[in-house]
């Protein structure tokens, strides 16, 4: 940082000598240079100066009385300092200056009365400070020319002084964050060239006066949020037909959203959340092309659905329609709006299925649909976005979801399901990889997946997915792709009865929970590329479907458990990059595996590896290990991700495999169909 010490190198850094009576220079910018220090008195020798913008630094300290011999300065600028102390009663002495700008600093104390001396002043900015006070009515009796106030983020108390509506000129009127209280004047309305009103964050009260806007016809903000303000919204306000935002957002107003609203045709920005309004939701509000945001959430108001009342909404990017008293289904149309990336329908009585066109909303980023009656959703994949998020618990309200795909995103923490109702009963494909979980591996998630240790012993079939093929009763999931051992495969359809989880590619810590398995129709278990410790547990020998196994890439430790030997029909196994140690098992399905599904432990021993265990050494048993796994408190929040699972997908009307399947899928598929069969 340079650091401003005397005036004599201010006045030779550009080109001048203090006091010099044949200076040229009148303008003095020295704005965003990383300058600090605190002001010199000699500045107010400069007294040729006409404008001094010294903002966007950090210069410190109180400012020099002696500035008010700059008798010339027509434009003054401090802002986004950290001065400190009262300003100067003196700054009201500057006989022609238009513009002073004293904004984001440290300022304390008051307004000080003799800015009414600054008759040709136009902007006055002294947002962001620390003043407190009232605002002195008798500044604003000579300031005729003022164009723009803004007083905004500082403690000014009292009443808003009807001397400030006496400024005709006024543009810009902002007074936001302060602890003003009284009503809201009804002498606003004489500042016929008011065009942005900012009002919000006070303790105002009282209704709104029913004449107040009828003359503002070039108002195009006006946020009155966050106060007190109640009674009913004026029908009036549809003569201001520049508004491009209205914010009425946490007040107390009452009865209906005018009709007349709809005629504001250039608005943008519509938030009249959490109020106590009540009755429909004017139908004319969805025809205004321009809005991108409507914020309606929170009231006591009812929202008639209709299929095409988002046609004419093509820019809208937030929609908050929670509490509206919603029944119904969700209107296709919504799913047009591909700019939409936050969608609030909470707590109303919307019915039926989440439309699969919500696939199409690409740009969404928060969809909340808690409480109410969805049923029958099966099928949720958002996988392969930018959803950054923790994981949405909501989603284990969803008693129908059988298949749930989060991967590849940016979802983090903890997956915790310890609060939800249903917890995912049906579930049977989870991939929540490619993402940035972590914690223990939730315990209570697996405990209540229901629909995967029942699996098999049902003889109804588990109908997941839209398609049901010609001359067939079996259902798909359709259009996914999965990974498994580095290759990733897209196909057509999935069959019903596949059951995968894929938490691979994220930051879980902790040991393998023994009740995976109790899974006991699990097809594909993939916990890859995490950072799990503790041994491999015997139990996952009883996964008696199990194809697919792959816990490659953490910090397990210990032995290979002898009873995977059990797993009859599995095709795919990979543990290599891990702390295992001892013989590998030997017989039955070991005897396929090479050695590209041992690398990296360097303690393993036996075929296939090329080293050779100790003739003493033998295969423990369970009673000779340490099976000392206690199971940890898992939290589990399931995200949003897309297939890099290993779900090996199936077709009940075989798949037609383009080239180059991998041998072992085509295995895997011939065996689940040969069981569909036997069924």
């Amino acid at each position: 940082m340079a650091n401003w010490s005397t005036c004599t190198s201010v006045c030779n850094w550009i080109g001048v000598t203090c006091g010099s009576r044949h200076h040229r220079v009148t303008a003095l910018d020295l704005s965003s240079m990383d300058l600090t220090g605190t002001i010199p008195s000699q500045l107010g020798n400069l007294s040729f100066l006409v404008s001094l913008n010294i903002s966007q630094n950090s210069f410190h300290g109180s400012l020099p009385t002696e500035l008010i011999d700059l008798h010339r300065l027509k434009y003054l600028n401090f802002g986004n300092n950290n001065f400190s102390g009262e300003i100067p009663s003196g700054f009201g002495y500057f006989p022609t200056l238009q513009s002073l700008y004293l904004y984001g600093n440290n300022f304390t104390g008051v307004i000080p009365s003799t800015f009414g001396n600054l008759s040709k002043l136009e902007t006055l900015s002294l947002f962001n400070n620390n003043l407190k006070g009232h605002l002195p009515s008798e500044i604003f009796d000579h300031l005729s020319k003022l164009q723009k106030l803004n007083l905004g983020g500082n403690q000014i108390s009292g009443r808003i002084p009807n001397n400030l509506f006496n400024c005709k000129e006024l543009k810009f009127l902002s007074l936001y964050s302060n602890l003003l209280e009284g009503s809201i004047p009804t002498e606003i309305g004489n500042l016929t060239k008011l065009q942005i009103l900012y009002l919000k964050n006070n303790n105002l009260k009282g209704h709104l006066p029913s004449g107040i806007f009828d003359n503002l016809s070039k108002l195009q903000i006006l946020d009155l949020s966050q106060n007190q303000i109640s009674g009913r919204i004026p029908s009036s306000i549809s003569r201001c037909k520049e508004l491009t935002f209205l914010s009425f957002y946490n007040n107390s107003l009452e009865g209906n959203i005018p009709i007349e609203i709809g005629n504001l045709t250039m608005l943008e920005i519509l938030n009249l959340g959490y109020n106590n309004l009540s009755g429909s939701v004017p139908c004319s509000i969805f025809n205004i092309s321009s809005l991108e945001q409507i914020l309606l959430g929170f009231n006591n108001l009812v929202a008639y659905l209709s299929s095409n009342m988002f046609d004419y909404l093509p820019r809208l990017s937030y929609l908050d329609l929670g509490r509206c008293q919603l029944s119904g289904r969700i209107p296709i149309s919504l799913f047009k709006c591909k700019n939409l990336n936050v969608l609030y329908l909470d707590y109303n009585y919307l019915e039926g299925t989440v439309p699969l066109e919500i696939s199409n909303l690409t740009s969404l980023q928060y969809f909340s649909i808690r409480g109410n009656n969805f049923s029958g959703l099966k099928f949720l994949d958002v996988g392969n976005n930018c959803l950054n998020d923790i994981f949405p618990d909501w989603l284990g309200n969803l008693d129908q979801l059988q298949v749930l795909i989060l991967r590849s995103n940016r979802f983090f923490g903890q997956v915790n399901t310890s609060e939800i109702t249903a917890s995912f009963t049906r579930l049977r494909v989870i991939d929540i990889s490619h993402n940035n979980f972590s914690g223990y591996l939730p315990m209570n998630f697996f405990k209540n997946l229901h629909a995967i240790k029942e699996g098999y012993e049902k003889k109804d079939q588990p109908g997941y997915m839209l398609d049901v093929l010609a001359n067939a009763d079996w259902n798909y999931a359709i259009g996914l792709s999965f990974t498994i051992k580095g290759l990733e495969t897209e196909f057509e359809k999935i069959l019903a009865i596949w059951s995968i989880i894929d938490f691979s590619d994220n930051q879980f810590t902790g040991e393998i929970p023994k009740t995976i398995g109790e899974l006991h129709s699990l097809i594909v278990l993939n916990l890859s590329h995490n950072c799990l410790t503790g041994s491999i547990p015997s139990s996952l020998g009883d996964l008696s479907e199990l194809e697919a196994l792959d816990l490659s890439s953490n910090r397990l430790h210990g032995i290979i458990p002898t009873e995977l030997n059990k797993l009859g029909f599995l095709e795919v196994l990979n543990l290599s990059h891990n702390h295992l140690k001892g013989p590998i098992p030997q017989g039955k399905q070991f005897d396929t595996f090479t050695n590209d599904s041992y690398l990296g432990n360097l303690d393993l021993c036996g075929f296939p590896l090329s080293k050779g265990c100790h003739n003493d050494a033998k295969i423990p048993t369970k009673l000779d290990r340490d099976d000392d796994d206690d199971e940890i408190n898992w939290k589990f929040s399931i995200l949003m991700g897309y297939g890099c699972g290993l779900v090996l997908g199936l077709s009940m009307a075989y798949i037609i495999f383009t080239t180059g399947k991998p041998w072992w899928f085509i295995r895997i598929f011939e065996r689940a169909r040969q069981r569909l069969t036997k069924r």
